[in-house]
């Protein structure tokens, strides 16, 4: 290899180690000052959650600069997690959007050294009403957290920029907490799949949620005949409803069996017209729950090679079908 060859590499290899040294130093500091903060976690967090999760209003999330970018990050977690809130801008704030602050709403206010100059309208404003203020901060002493109903307390962090300057440590600490805050009001609050699903209609969260109830259709939809009902009605059936198949049931309802082109294949014959539904139904059909993701279903429809299920409710001891899930159902909502 030629020197100037030689040079090249090793000038891109000593870069290579450079960049991934500061990668290591932002992933150390980071997780030594969020290790620092679950240690220091105490009764606030408790009351911060209490505040919040009483609010009959929203959480209005507010802090400057890239504090201000965390809180944007943090109200929209909030909002998607089952707590009503918004950001306001500071700035904005002093020039009018203080009327979006009302006192059945919660404040909540980033500030690194707690010091910043553009909150102190935001913190008079909710003094004088009474409205909830819980305030994140590294400074205990600093002018957000004394005046603060909840102090949220930081613990002291490197910034890995090389000049320990730019916010890269401690916007990740806020970050954390903040996403703390509302993992624990969705516990308290029992957030469910569905809800989340609810504030997720769309891309692949809100696909992901579906419900067999969701897709399934019902009532007069529902492709069924009586186990002594003649082929002749069957296929009348199978034909009206489009589904390739009919549910077989008893005197009392309850599903026993279920005739698919499959079987029809099967029996074909002269006197498959002569037959009853009982003598051509495969028993004992494969079935979905009305609660059961809908992917799941589909995944049980590919791995059988079928393309339709009943669904019934596992505690109704009666076995009524409920309803009849396609494979063309899941497709057309995206789970394909």
């Amino acid at each position: 290899m030629r020197p100037a060859n030689v040079k090249a590499v090793l000038t891109d290899r000593a870069r290579a180690m450079g960049d991934a040294r500061a990668a290591r130093r932002v992933f150390d500091f980071a997780g030594e000052a969020i290790r620092s903060l679950g240690e220091a976690l105490d009764g606030e967090f408790t009351r911060a959650v209490d505040v919040l999760l009483s609010v009959k209003g929203r959480v209005v999330v507010s802090g400057m600069g890239k504090s201000g970018h965390i809180a944007r990050k943090i109200a929209a977690t909030l909002a998607s997690t089952g707590t009503p809130a918004q950001f306001i801008h500071p700035a904005e704030a002093s020039h009018g959007d203080l009327g979006a602050l009302t006192r059945q709403d919660a404040l909540l206010m980033l500030s690194w050294r707690g010091e910043t100059a553009e909150l102190s309208d935001l913190i008079t404003y909710a003094k004088r009403f009474g409205i909830p203020l819980i305030g994140m901060a590294s400074n205990a002493e600093s002018t957000l957290l004394q005046a603060s109903d909840v102090a949220l307390v930081l613990p002291a962090a490197r910034e890995a920029c090389p000049m320990g300057l730019a916010p890269t440590t401690s916007t990740t600490l806020m970050l954390v907490l903040g996403d703390a805050l509302a993992v624990a009001l969705m516990e308290r609050r029992g957030f469910s799949a569905d809800q989340y699903r609810d504030f997720h209609p769309g891309g692949s969260l809100g696909r992901a949620l579906i419900r067999v109830s969701d897709l399934m259709h019902t009532g007069d939809e529902i492709p069924l005949v009586g186990e002594k009902d003649s082929m002749q009605h069957v296929l009348v059936a199978i034909a009206e409803r489009r589904f390739g198949c009919v549910g077989v049931t008893d005197k009392k309802g309850a599903l026993v069996g279920i005739v698919t082109d499959g079987d029809l294949r099967r029996h074909m014959g002269r006197d498959l017209l002569d037959r009853r539904a009982a003598d051509v139904m495969t028993r004992a059909p494969k079935i979905a729950h009305p609660d059961q993701l809908a992917a799941e279903a589909l995944a049980l429809m590919n791995e059988k090679k079928i393309t339709q299920l009943f669904v019934l409710n596992p505690k109704d001891k009666s076995k009524k079908p409920l309803g009849i899930l396609h494979i063309h159902d899941c497709l057309r909502a995206g789970l394909g």
